[in-house]
């Protein structure tokens, strides 16, 4: 019988459950679908499917060694399965889950009903974790199925994305996350658990794995049997911290990814300011006059990522200083980041948008973000060259400076908001909706959990994932 493999967000050959599991059926028909109706959704981005479209060319490249070749069709994902079943004689559907966006979830079930109504077999395993993963399947009787035109890989001028400018993009592709793998274990991850917050520092010392483990590159399970064996080498110094911390997060990434799917958040159009929309624009231009949110806002932009405690930051700052709504940023901020995993993303934007959720509620001050996260000023003038001639001192404040008149409102901006008055209003709003609901009105100094040393790797627990901690 002739076995139809769907990829969608498990682009890999190699340690790959579903494709074993097809291999073992009989000849197989590797096929990914380009839905036109999922990349025209509003969090959807050039820049996510440039990632991905280098992705299936290495794919593709990976299955011809194999002696298959990677089937690409553009249209409705129902009427493609469809017409390719009944054209090649298809008995039996196998693929990976996808938890993934609401839409992509509707999806499967309209694919499920389809499968159903026809009579074929779909089986969905689970793409990854944390547990040990099985012997890597016998590929060595791999078939075929013949007579199948593989389709070109469309641009992203012909699913109509928009030009989304990101020249310090990650590349796509297996050999790329491998080597992300190989460098950080062996070389960058050392400094990991002091530099990884910091973007001047994190962007060496992180492993820049989110980007592939959301596209299905490399899969958690590698990830995670990849850092035991470096850690069962003993490397000692910085590394046992390091490695440690990296485990928790790799826990936290997988904890979070099993949650409950949260809506996106929403806010009434009567409590939005009156220049909401000219906000928004500022702050999606990096322009809101608080010079590291700024820096931080520019960086995502040209590069598609940020550690864990400035995407905290960004997010957090738009709803609680700025006062945004956060369904806009989040949407926004989603189209940015290379690595965007809505199951992971949309739960922990309505967190940080309304931090009375959290078990440890949190404020984030940009101000003294910049100061803490960047002290000698070098990101924030690379990104806000502006400010060139503002004091180091004065730079994450150049109100106070003494040469703001000839600055601010000409080649910079002026602040969106007083941020102190924000932040005093912020934190009297969050203490009195918790002691109206009950809870102790208390503010967490902490911004991350202490990372585990020397004790085994923890479940992490509820409420603790509300760091946009996809980034790793």
């Amino acid at each position: 019988m002739n076995v139809l493999i769907w990829f969608k967000r498990d682009l890999r050959a190699e340690d790959h459950p579903a494709l074993g599991m097809a291999a073992s059926k009989g000849p197989v028909l590797p096929v990914y679908i380009v839905d036109p109706d999922d990349w025209a959704q509003v969090d959807r981005s050039g820049r996510h499917w440039c990632f991905t479209a280098e992705c299936l060319a290495e794919l593709r490249e990976a299955l011809a060694l194999l002696g298959l070749p990677l089937i690409v069709r553009s249209g409705d994902s129902v009427t493609v399965l469809d017409r390719l079943v009944r054209a090649h004689g298809i008995t039996e559907m196998v693929s990976h889950t996808d938890s993934g966006s609401p839409w992509s979830r509707q999806r499967d079930s309209r694919v499920a009903d389809w499968a159903r109504s026809c009579g074929l077999r779909w089986t969905q395993l689970p793409d990854s974790s944390l547990c040990p993963a099985d012997q890597p399947p016998d590929l060595r009787d791999l078939r075929a199925v013949p007579g199948v035109e593989p389709g070109a890989i469309p641009t992203a001028r012909a699913l109509r994305l928009a030009e989304d400018a990101c020249p310090h993009r990650q590349p796509g592709g297996r050999v790329a996350g491998l080597a992300a793998l190989d460098s950080f274990l062996t070389l960058r991850g050392a400094a990991y658990r002091t530099a990884m917050a910091a973007p001047p520092s994190a962007e060496r010392a992180c492993s820049r794995l989110s980007a592939h483990l959301s596209h299905g590159t490399l899969s958690l399970s590698a990830v995670v049997q990849a850092t035991a064996a470096r850690q069962a080498e003993r490397p000692g110094g910085p590394w046992t911290g390091s490695l440690r911390a990296f485990q928790t997060r790799l826990a936290l990434r997988e904890t979070a990814m099993q949650a409950p799917t949260l809506p996106a958040p929403q806010m009434r159009a009567d409590r939005l300011p009156e220049d909401h929309a000219a906000r928004l624009s500022a702050w999606e231009r990096g322009e809101t006059g608080l010079p590291y949110l700024d820096a931080c806002l520019r960086y995502l932009r040209a590069t598609g990522w940020l550690p864990f405690r400035a995407r905290a930051m960004v997010m957090a700052s738009a709803a609680q200083h700025l006062a945004l709504d956060p369904l806009a940023t989040g949407t926004l901020l989603a189209r940015r980041f290379t690595d965007y995993e809505p199951a992971l993303h949309w739960p922990q934007v309505h967190q940080l948008s309304h931090p009375d959720t959290m078990a440890t509620p949190r404020l984030y001050d940009p101000v003294k973000q910049g100061l803490a996260q960047d002290p000698t000023g070098a990101f924030t003038r690379r990104w806000v060259p502006e400010l060139a001639a503002v004091p180091d001192a004065l730079l994450q404040e150049p109100w106070k400076w003494s040469g703001a008149a000839r600055l601010l409102g000409q080649r910079y901006p002026e602040p969106l908001v007083d941020v102190g008055a924000s932040t005093r209003a912020a934190r009297a709003a969050l203490c009195l909706l918790r002691r109206q609901t009950g809870q102790p009105p208390r503010l967490s100094p902490r911004l991350t959990p202490r990372p585990a040393q020397d004790r085994p790797l923890p479940r992490p627990r509820q409420g603790s994932t509300a760091q946009l901690s996809l980034d790793l």
